[in-house]
């Protein structure tokens, strides 16, 4: 399953490893990024590949935000599906 990754923080050095790792952890395949920086804010979308044996992905979704907040990053993960929906008129 596809899932699209939002990242927003202020800027410092390691946003994008710190990301990555989490997602190499659970096994989630990181297909494209794109970032931005603008001033001192942190902007990121990933698009990921989710593997079919991932135990929830409920479990990831709330781990991924848990994680970045306690860094200070809003972290939110989306089912490709529900993204693409919201964003077609």
């Amino acid at each position: 399953m596809r899932a699209v990754i939002s990242v927003l923080g202020k800027d410092r050095t390691g946003i994008l490893a710190f990301v990555s790792t989490r997602c190499a952890e659970r096994g989630v395949n990181i297909e494209d990024v794109t970032q931005k920086v603008l001033d001192d804010l942190f902007a990121m979308i990933m698009i990921v590949t989710i593997p079919d044996d991932l135990d929830n992905f409920h479990s990831f979704v709330q781990e991924m935000e848990e994680e970045g907040k306690k860094v200070g990053l809003s972290i939110h993960v989306m089912h490709e599906d529900i993204f693409n929906a919201m964003h077609t008129i």
